[in-house]
């Protein structure tokens, strides 16, 4: 094989992946949001068979409809879960931000031999099941659990604190589940900046404060960025912490995803509001890649 084939292949193989993994389970769901509920296995119709021939497919094709997502489009419990979805990840990885950016810059301020040992301390928890993390917090936030004992035995609150069940409950499983990913982005930024920059300008009479805010930061941008999506994303999504930690009236678009799916078997409903929330994700990203493209084509 020749040099040049050898370079086509491997930039090749990057878009099979992304073909096989990404594009056709995507296709499979967008195809059941076109579908339509049914008692049978699997729980929608028409399903396409190689059986069937080309006609047999342009009349199936046929029966597709965009019905499923006029259902979501004029039922308000679909339209709530997506604002509160949207909602909760925004206030959560604003918290995690406020929360990851000191403990980052410190990590990066540390000296050298002890930043590999912060590092794993924030991996750490990684190590243990999130499953069995998202319990430990049912025992903590619980009226008779950990926080409520030391604070009554503290003297701090003459009844316990009804955080359980509650949606501060599912932002203090958020941030403390996703905290490293906003860390690592931002460690990985601070740590490659170049410090010169911030002792020329203590030797030019700026403020540590305002040399933070004029370069520590608009360099950290796009560790900021970073952390910012991978927190958004997967919260916006998130089953598991609502279901464990949230009450219910705690509403959030991957549990009712996961009650449609499961418990309802409505499979084509449920892939339309997947579709829905794949483009609501997937949109920001997609107009940020495009201006820091422009961007880098405009500094050229």
């Amino acid at each position: 094989m020749s040099e040049r084939a050898t370079r086509r292949t491997i930039i090749l193989v990057p878009y099979l992946w992304l073909a096989v993994f990404f594009l056709v389970p995507f296709a499979i769901v967008a195809k059941m949001s076109l579908s339509q509920v049914a008692t049978a296995i699997p729980p929608y119709t028409p399903v396409f068979g190689l059986e069937d021939g080309p006609a047999g497919w342009l009349a199936k094709a046929r029966e597709l409809s965009l019905d499923n997502y006029a259902v979501l489009a004029g039922d308000r419990l679909y339209i709530d879960a997506f604002l509160s979805s949207i909602r909760i990840a925004l206030i959560g990885t604003a918290i995690l931000l406020l929360v990851g950016y000191p403990m980052a810059h410190a990590m990066a301020r540390a000296p050298e031999r002890w930043r590999p040992i912060l590092v794993m301390a924030v991996i750490l928890p990684f190590w243990t099941s999130f499953l069995i993390r998202v319990y430990a917090w049912i025992g903590i936030l619980k009226p008779e659990g950990l926080l409520n004992e030391l604070l009554l035995g503290l003297g701090l609150i003459g009844a316990p604190l009804q955080i359980a069940n509650t949606e501060t409950a599912v932002l203090i499983g958020v941030v403390y589940s996703y905290l490293p990913f906003m860390v690592l982005p931002l460690y990985a930024a601070l740590e490659r900046m170049d410090r010169t920059l911030l002792e020329a300008a203590a030797d030019l009479g700026c403020p540590p404060w305002l040399a933070f805010w004029r370069i520590t930061v608009p360099l950290s941008l796009p560790g900021i960025v970073a952390g910012c999506f991978l927190c958004f994303i997967p919260i916006t999504g998130e089953v598991v912490i609502p279901d464990l930690l949230g009450g219910s009236d705690t509403l959030m678009i991957g549990k009712t995803l996961w009650t449609e799916f499961f418990s309802n078997r409505d499979w084509p409903v449920a892939s339309a509001v997947a579709v829905v929330l794949l483009v609501i994700l997937v949109g920001p990203i997609m107009v940020y890649q495009r201006q820091q493209g422009r961007q880098l084509e405009a500094g050229r």
